[in-house]
């Protein structure tokens, strides 16, 4: 499946990115220390020995060496700081295209188009996933009314939650350990394997006696309040089946105790013979016990069982899909619901990081501008302090110079010294005019709230769509369909 809102998610990516290393350095151009150069290049010394020699002559018009030497020492300085400032202006430009504001502005535009068909699709696929469980439901409700039509039945099923039919059916197993551990006591005084034997012989009676009135309980007695003829008489047949089963096995199992105390040989076949010849006869009062307790476990058993459903055969179970239909779809139905808001609020989400990211990118983008011309200014007022550190070098040598000679000096040690300076031309082609940058985000702004906008209205109509199919499949009342 493909990444919802994927155009959306690039454009989140990338607007949230860090786009430059970039640390402000607080002094680009460091100032030259005359003093300290006039000490290095020895300058007072140069100059008195070349004034002493008479040197430069008077009628010379280019520096000498020594001027030369401080010339090309500032230039030396003039020209680090401007590759200094290439690299500044190099810096600044991989910044701004960093920003990349025409990327996003189309990544906008993209997001656009595909952000809805994404939530579409979503609302699509949900709407077809409701559509086969409110049929399916349908279908459970027509049969229930169908069922309650058929058999006249106008009160609602007595149902028992999970945990009651639970309790129930271990009702069962309690009375079937119950009556084993019971019976057992009583038939072990005639078995000649002591208790062990007497709860073998007692469990295989419990399993008959509890078993058979469960079968009993469940699938034929209820019958007995079937509207048809034939149910009643299968609900009546299978009573008398079960009062056959519990009185005459609860009978055979006391006959048995009787038989074994006397003998261990056919006791089985003696228990029936006693049986027949006397089946209400007893010697000893404990068989009468263990007889009426027998059958006390068969008719707390069938009971147990009876009130395990709704007496009417069939009805609980039909009753029971239908709630089963309804409760999935409704539940079903809700986590739909709950997913898209969160798909929706998920987006929202989204386009206002991307807002709040380009207005900072439109505020680093002015200050990418302002710092590049702060760097220009300090440049060239570098480059005019350079000029000033050369006439300031050249007069401690020219003043040295006049001080030692007697002959007049060059004309051109009165002409102020002139640095050729360097232009400062950055590179602005990727450059944004705050108020065409604020323009465009604006217009991105309402996009992306529009966008916003129709993914609001796309949930609150698919919420509709859902419940439309409410009235496509309308569930029905004892067989009529809702209005």
């Amino acid at each position: 499946m493909a990444p919802r809102f994927e155009q959306l998610n690039r454009l989140f990516e990338s607007v949230r990115e860090s786009n430059h290393d970039f640390r402000v350095t607080t002094s680009p151009f460091p100032p030259i220390d005359t003093d300290k150069l006039a000490r290095t290049l020895e300058l007072a010394k140069k100059g008195a020995e070349r004034g002493s020699e008479e040197k430069p002559i008077k009628t010379s018009r280019d520096l000498d060496d020594v001027e030369k030497t401080v010339v090309e020492s500032v230039e030396a300085e003039r020209d680090e700081a401007f590759q200094t400032l290439e690299d500044q202006f190099h810096t600044f430009s991989t910044r701004m295209r960093n920003l990349d504001f025409d990327g996003h502005f189309a990544r906008i535009r993209q997001a656009n188009l595909s952000s809805i068909t994404d939530f579409q699709a979503d609302v699509a696929g949900g709407r077809d996933e409701l559509f086969g469980l409110r049929k399916n439901l349908k279908e459970a409700d027509e049969e229930l009314a169908s069922f309650r039509e058929k058999h006249g039945l106008k009160r609602v099923a007595r149902t028992k939650s999970g945990l009651a039919t639970v309790l129930k059916w271990l009702v069962i197993v309690a009375l079937l350990v119950v009556e084993t551990t019971v019976n057992g006591v009583y038939l072990a005084a005639g078995n000649d394997q002591g208790l062990v034997g007497g709860i073998g012989v007692a469990l295989g009676f419990a399993l008959v006696n509890v078993g058979g009135t469960v079968i009993l309980g469940l699938f034929v007695i209820p019958n007995v309040v079937h509207r048809s003829l034939f149910g009643k008489f299968i609900g009546l047949l299978g009573i008398a089946v079960w009062l056959i089963l519990a009185l005459g096995l609860n009978l055979i199992m006391a006959h048995y105790r009787e038989v074994s105390a006397d003998t261990v040989a056919q006791v089985g076949a003696a228990a029936m013979q006693r049986l027949q010849s006397a089946p209400l006869f007893f010697h000893d009062i404990d068989s009468w016990i263990l007889f009426a307790t027998g059958f006390l476990f068969s008719t707390a058993a069938l009971v147990d069982v009876l009130l395990m459903r709704d007496p009417y055969f069939g009805y609980g179970g039909t009753h029971a899909r239908y709630v089963a239909a309804r409760n999935y779809y409704v539940e079903h139905k809700l986590e739909l619901i709950d997913n898209l808001k969160e798909i929706r609020d998920e987006h929202n989400a989204k386009v206002e990081a991307v807002i709040r990211n380009l207005t900072q990118r439109r505020r680093e983008c002015a200050s990418i501008i302002d710092s590049r011309a702060r760097l220009i200014n300090l440049y060239m007022d570098h480059q005019a302090n350079l000029e000033a550190a050369a006439r300031k070098l050249l007069m401690v040598y020219r003043e040295a110079n006049r001080q030692t000679r007697s002959t007049p000096e060059p004309e051109y040690f009165v002409a102020p010294y002139q640095l050729d300076r360097r232009k400062a031309v950055p590179d602005t082609g990727e450059d944004w005019s705050d108020t065409d940058l604020a323009n465009r985000i604006q217009q991105a702004q309402v996009e992306l709230n529009e966008q916003m906008r129709q993914i609001s209205e796309e949930f609150q109509s698919a919420v509709t769509a859902y419940h439309q199919l409410d009235n496509m499949f309308p569930e029905t009342i004892n067989g009529k369909a809702q209005a």
